[in-house]
C-alpha cells in the first residue's frame, strides 16, 4: 500500500500495538533503542510517534515533527510531553491510564500491608538470628481512614481493591466532585487533614502538584500517617518526608517514586542516605506500574484509543 501513514516507536512497547496499528493501515518502525537525537533527525518523516518515558518531547521536538499528528504516550501520565504545545499545533495526544491502573493500586496496598506489619525489618532480623516479636508488633487496616488524592483511574483502582479490608475511603480531587460511591465518600482537603490515618497519592505532574507536599503541608495533618506515593516523586518534597517520619508525624512512607531517579543521580542527593537508612521508609524503582500484564494492556488501550481516531487520521 502506498503513502501509509507511518508510526515511529521509540520505547519498548508490547507488540500488540504495533500488530494492531499495522492492521489498522499504518507503517510501523520499531526503534526501542533509539536515542532523542536519532529520532530527531528522522521524526519529520513520521505521523505518529509511541513513546513511553526515553525522553521529553518538547517545543524543538514538535517543531521538528512537521508531519507528526498524534503521540501515544505508554503510560499514565503525560509530563514528559508538552501536551500544550503539541496540542496547538493540532497534534492529538493519547495516554493510557486504564493499562496500569490495578497494577498501580495492588502495589500500593503491598506497600502498605508491608510498612504497617513491619515485614521488611522483620525479614532483615529474622534471616539475621534475630527474633524480636514486640519490637515488629504491627496495625491491622481495619477500622482506618485512607485518604485518597486524585481520583482518576488509578486513585479509584485504588478504593475497589481497599473494599474488602473495612476501612473508611475517603477522596479529594480538586478537578472534579459529585464522584462519591460504595467505595470512596468525597471529602473536602479539611475533611483529610483531620480524619487520615494512610494518605495516598494518585495525581498528576504539574506545576500546581510541583512540591505539593513539603513541611507545610503535612502539618495540617491531625493524626500520624503511612504516606504512600505512587504518583510521581516530584510532588513530594523528600527532606519533608523525612523531617516528619523523625518527628513522628509519619509513621511510614511507601515511595515507589523520587524527586531524583535512577543511579548514579539519585547516590548523589544530599538526603539519600538518610533516606536508605530509615527504617520507616519503603522504596521501589517506579514499578508499581509496570506489571508482565500492564505492559500487555498498556500497549492494547493505546491501540484502541488510536483505533477510534483512525478514522479521521487514515482519512
Amino acid at each position: 500500500m502506498k503513502n501509509r501513514k507511518k508510526i515511529l516507536i521509540v520505547d519498548d512497547l508490547h507488540s500488540s500495538f504495533k500488530e494492531r496499528a499495522e492492521k489498522m493501515g499504518y507503517q510501523c518502525d520499531d526503534e526501542p533503542f533509539f536515542t532523542k537525537e536519532q529520532t530527531l533527525a528522522v521524526i519529520a518523516n513520521y505521523d505518529g510517534l509511541a513513546i513511553r518515558t526515553k525522553f521529553r518531547v518538547d517545543q524543538p521536538f514538535i517543531d521538528a515533527a512537521i508531519k507528526l499528528t498524534f503521540i501515544a504516550r505508554a503510560g499514565a501520565g503525560m509530563d514528559n510531553i508538552d501536551e500544550g504545545y503539541a496540542q496547538s499545533k493540532k497534534i492529538v495526544c493519547i495516554h493510557a491510564p486504564e493499562g496500569n491502573r490495578d497494577a498501580v493500586a495492588e502495589h500500593a496496598i503491598g506497600m502498605l500491608l508491608s510498612l504497617m506489619n513491619n515485614l521488611r525489618r522483620a525479614d532483615h532480623e529474622v534471616r539475621h538470628g534475630i527474633w524480636n516479636r514486640e519490637g515488629n508488633r504491627g496495625w491491622e487496616l481495619q477500622g482506618k481512614t485512607v485518604a485518597i488524592i486524585g481520583y482518576g483511574n488509578t486513585g479509584q483502582s485504588f478504593a475497589r481493591k481497599l473494599s474488602g479490608f473495612d476501612v473508611e475511603v475517603i477522596a479529594y480531587d480538586k478537578y472534579q466532585t459529585g464522584f462519591s460511591s460504595a467505595y470512596a465518600k468525597e471529602v473536602s482537603m479539611e475533611q483529610v487533614v483531620k480524619h487520615a490515618d494512610i494518605l495516598s497519592f494518585h495525581i498528576p505532574l504539574t506545576r500546581e502538584t510541583r512540591q505539593l507536599v513539603n513541611d507545610e503541608y503535612l502539618f495540617h495533618f491531625k493524626k500520624p500517617i503511612f504516606l504512600l506515593n505512587t504518583a510521581r516523586g516530584e510532588i513530594v518534597n523528600t527532606q519533608s518526608i523525612l523531617k516528619a517520619i523523625k518527628g513522628g508525624k509519619i509513621l511510614g512512607a511507601g515511595l515507589d517514586v523520587l524527586e531524583v531517579e535512577g543511579f548514579p543521580a539519585l547516590s548523589k542527593m544530599d538526603w539519600y542516605e538518610d533516606l536508605v537508612q530509615s527504617e520507616r521508609v519503603l522504596l521501589s524503582p517506579h514499578v508499581a506500574g509496570w506489571t508482565f500484564e500492564s505492559y500487555r494492556k498498556i500497549s492494547e488501550v493505546l491501540a484502541e484509543k488510536l483505533e477510534k481516531m483512525s478514522v479521521h487520521l487514515l482519512e
